[in-house]
C-alpha cells in the first residue's frame, strides 16, 4: 500500500482522482513530480491483477529518468507496467514500428545539428531548381519557416494561406514539401518532422492509435504548458480523443516556450476538448515567503490568466525579508565582480548550490570569466546535441556509419575526428571513391585506408583490425566495440600518443555521460538494444555533461526551468534585456511581454533560501533603465553601492 500521509489535501485529491480527465495546475515548488509519480504508482498498485500499462510523457530525458527512478522505488517490479519517456522518444518508437506507412524504415537517422538540416535544405532547393523553380537566396534561409510549419502541423494545401505574400507562400509550400521528401527518401528525420510524421501516421492509420489506447488506457503528461500544436495533436490521437484517461500537470504561469509553439490558449483548448476537471496545487514548499510574495506581485500583471487561478501560498511562512537583496551597479563588469565576491563569501561546499541566471549567454559568459578569475570554478550550462571531444565524436560517427554504410556525412565526421585523435589525415573523397568501386561500404573502405597508413601506431592498427573491422563491419557486436574503443583511447592517453587537447578535460566527462545515457536507455526499454534503437535514443538525448563538482552553474532562465538552487543570483534586470528589446517594442500587453514576465517569474522561483537581484546602468556601453519587473514585484533597492 502506498503511503500518502505526507501529501496535503490538494495533492492527495489529485493522486486519488477517480473521475475522468484531470488537469493539475501546479505552481513552482508545489510537488508536481511527486504527485505525478504517485499517481502512476497508484494506478499500478490498484490494478495488480490487470495487464494494462501506464504511459507517462514529459519533455526532457532528465525528467523522464527521475520519474522512472521514483516509480521504481514505489512499486518495484510493477514498474514494468509503466512507460515513462519523452514525447520525442515515444514518437520515435511508434515510427520504428509503423513508420513504413509514411515511407520510413525502422533504422532512420535523426539529425541533431543545424548543419545537417541545412544540407537537406540545400538539396531541396537544388531539386526545385531542376523543375524550374528558382528560390533565390530566400530558399536557403527558410529553416525557421519549415520548423514553424512542422510545429503547427500545416498541410501542404494550407501552407500558402499562412503568408500574406502569395509568392512567399508558394515558395514556402514547395520547399516544405520537398524538404520532407528529401528527409523521408533518405530515411532521415529532424526533431520537428518526427512529431509531424507521427501525427500523419496516427491520422492516416487510426488502428495504430487504437492499439496505443488498448495498451495504455491511462496517459499522464508532465509540463503540458510546453506543448506545441504538433505535440498536442499527437496527444489527442494517442488518447483516442478521450478513450484513454488523461492526467495532465501544467502551469500557465510557466509558459516560456512560445518561440517553439507553446501557447497559453492550449491549456484552455485542452480543458474544452476533454472536459477536464481541475485540481490546483498552490502551496509552494520551495521558496521563502517573501519570494512567493514577489512572484505573486509580478505574475499578477499578466493579462488573460484564468480567473480561477489561485495565488501561490508559501509553506515557509516565517522567513525574513533578508532573504531578498537587490543591488544596482554602474557597469556589467562591476555587477559580475560583485556576484563573484559574494559567492566567495559562501562556504566552498555551497558553491555548487549557487546559480547565476541571466537572460542572455553574453551576460553569463562575463559572470563565468569573472568567477574563474577569482578562483571560483564556474560552468556555463549549454544544451548540446553532439559530443565535443574528438574521441567521442569518432565513436559516435563510427557507430552511425556502421548503421548506415553509405552516409557520407558520417564518413566526413569519422575522418575529421580521427585526425583529432591520431593526427592522421584521411581524405573523405579517397575513401568514398574506394567504397563506390567496392560495394559502397564506407566504413570498410575507411578501415582499409587506415590500415595502409604507415604512421598508424601498433595499438591503433590492432584496434582497427580487431574492433572496427571485426566488431562493426563483419559481425556487428557494437557493445564490445564501444568497450574496446574506450580501452584504445585511454591506452593512447597513457602512452602519451594522443594529440587531442581535450583528453584530460572533456573526454572523461563525455565518456561517463555516454555510459549513463546507455544505461538509462536500457532501463527504459528493458532489454538488449539494437544499434539503430540505441543511436536514435542517443540522438534524442542532450549531450550536456553535468557541471564539475563544486562549480557554480551559470545558465539561462530557460535552462533553469524545473531546477532549484539554495542561492539564486538573477543578473541583468534592465529594460531591453529582461524584458527583451523585442517585447518592449511590441508593448506591455503583447504576447512577448507576457512571456518575458513569465521568464522572470520562473527565474525567481528557483530560489530555496536566498534571492539576489542585480542590474547595471550600462551594458556593452549602452545605457539601460531598471527592468519594469522590479517595480512590479515591489522590490526595494538595497543600495546604489553594495559595499557601502
Amino acid at each position: 500500500m502506498l503511503d500518502l500521509s505526507d501529501l496535503n489535501a490538494n495533492q492527495r485529491r489529485a493522486v486519488e482522482w477517480r473521475g475522468s480527465h484531470l488537469l493539475v495546475l501546479a505552481g513552482p515548488g508545489s510537488g508536481k513530480t511527486k504527485v505525478l509519480t504517485l499517481r502512476v504508482a497508484k494506478l499500478i498498485a490498484d490494478s495488480a491483477d490487470e495487464y494494462f500499462r501506464v504511459l507517462g510523457l514529459t519533455f526532457t530525458v532528465k525528467a523522464a529518468t527521475e520519474m522512472r527512478e521514483r516509480v521504481d522505488g514505489l512499486v518495484g517490479e510493477g514498474r514494468e507496467r509503466a512507460l515513462l519517456t519523452t514525447f520525442h522518444s515515444f514518437c520515435a518508437d511508434l515510427l520504428r514500428q509503423h513508420g513504413s506507412h509514411v515511407g520510413l524504415r525502422p533504422d532512420f537517422a535523426i539529425l541533431t545539428q543545424d548543419a545537417d538540416r541545412e544540407a537537406v535544405l540545400h538539396d531541396a532547393v537544388a531539386k526545385l531548381a531542376e523543375t524550374g523553380l528558382d528560390t533565390g537566396d530566400k530558399g536557403h534561409r527558410m529553416l525557421p519557416v519549415i520548423d514553424r510549419l512542422f510545429a503547427d502541423c500545416v498541410q501542404d494545401d494550407d501552407v500558402a494561406a499562412q503568408f500574406q505574400d502569395h509568392e512567399t507562400g508558394a515558395l514556402a509550400g514547395a520547399l516544405f514539401a520537398e524538404y520532407r521528401r528529401q528527409l523521408v527518401s533518405n530515411n532521415r528525420l529532424d526533431f520537428a518532422s518526427l512529431l509531424y510524421l507521427t501525427d500523419q501516421l496516427l491520422r492516416e492509420r487510426p488502428q495504430v492509435g487504437q492499439h496505443v489506447q488498448m495498451v495504455y488506457p491511462f496517459i499522464c503528461v508532465d509540463e503540458f504548458q510546453d506543448t506545441n500544436l504538433a505535440q498536442y495533436r499527437v496527444l489527442v490521437e494517442l488518447s483516442g480523443r478521450g478513450s484513454s484517461t488523461l492526467f495532465v500537470v501544467a502551469d500557465d504561469d510557466q509558459i516560456i516556450y512560445q518561440w517553439n509553439g507553446a501557447s497559453p490558449e492550449r491549456l484552455e483548448q485542452l480543458r474544452t476538448d476533454f472536459g477536464m476537471d481541475v485540481v490546483q496545487l498552490p502551496e509552494s514548499y520551495r521558496c521563502p515567503g517573501p519570494v512567493i510574495e514577489l512572484a505573486n506581485n509580478l505574475i499578477g500583471h499578466n493579462l488573460g490568466r484564468p480567473r480561477d487561478k489561485e495565488r501561490l501560498l508559501p509553506v515557509k511562512v516565517n522567513d525574513s525579508w533578508e532573504c531578498i537583496r537587490c543591488f544596482r551597479f554602474r557597469t556589467a563588469r562591476a555587477e559580475a565582480e560583485w556576484i563573484a565576491e559574494d559567492i566567495l563569501k559562501q562556504p566552498t561546499s555551497e558553491h555548487g548550490e549557487c546559480v547565476v541566471l541571466g537572460r542572455t549567454r553574453k551576460l553569463l559568459q562575463e559572470a563565468v570569466d569573472v568567477l574563474d578569475s577569482r578562483g571560483v570554478p564556474a560552468h556555463l550550462v549549454e544544451r548540446k546535441t553532439e559530443f565535443d571531444t574528438a574521441p567521442m565524436r569518432w565513436l559516435h560517427a563510427a557507430l552511425r556509419l556502421a548503421n548506415a554504410r553509405h552516409d557520407r556525412e558520417q564518413l566526413r565526421r569519422l575522418c575529421k575526428s580521427f585526425h583529432g585523435i591520431a593526427a592522421i589525415d584521411m581524405r573523405v573523397e579517397d575513401v568514398a571513391t574506394d567504397a563506390d568501386t567496392d560495394g559502397g561500404d564506407y566504413l570498410r573502405a575507411w578501415c582499409d585506408r587506415a590500415l595502409e597508413r604507415h604512421e598508424l601506431d601498433s595499438q591503433t592498427r590492432d584496434f582497427v583490425l580487431k574492433s572496427v573491422l571485426g566488431r562493426l563491419v563483419d559481425h556487428m557486436d557494437y557493445e564490445a566495440f564501444v568497450r574496446e574503443a574506450f580501452t584504445w583511447v585511454e591506452g593512447l592517453e597513457r602512452a602519451e600518443r594522443a594529440p587531442w587537447e581535450d583528453a584530460q578535460s572533456g573526454y572523461p566527462a563525455e565518456k561517463e555521460l555516454w555510459l549513463q545515457l546507455t544505461q538509462d536507455i536500457q532501463t527504459k526499454l528493458r532489454g538488449q538494444l539494437s544499434l539503430n534503437v540505441l543511436l536514435q535514443e542517443m540522438d534524442l538525448a542532450p549531450k550536456t555533461p553535468p557541471p564539475p563538482p563544486g562549480a557554480v552553474p551559470c545558465m539561462t532562465v530557460h535552462g533553469a526551468k524545473g531546477l532549484e538552487f539554495r542561492h539564486v543570483y538573477l543578473c541583468g534586470l534592465v529594460e531591453d534585456v529582461l524584458p527583451s528589446y523585442q517585447s518592449r517594442k511590441r508593448g506591455d500587453s503583447s504576447r512577448e511581454m507576457q512571456e518575458e514576465r513569465r521568464n522572470c517569474f520562473v527565474a525567481i522561483t528557483r530560489a530555496i533560501d536566498t534571492l539576489t537581484l542585480t542590474f547595471a546602468d550600462e551594458y556593452s556601453r549602452w545605457s539601460k533603465q531598471p527592468s519594469r519587473f522590479l517595480s512590479e514585484m515591489g522590490v526595494r533597492l538595497e543600495s546604489e553601492d553594495p559595499e557601502a
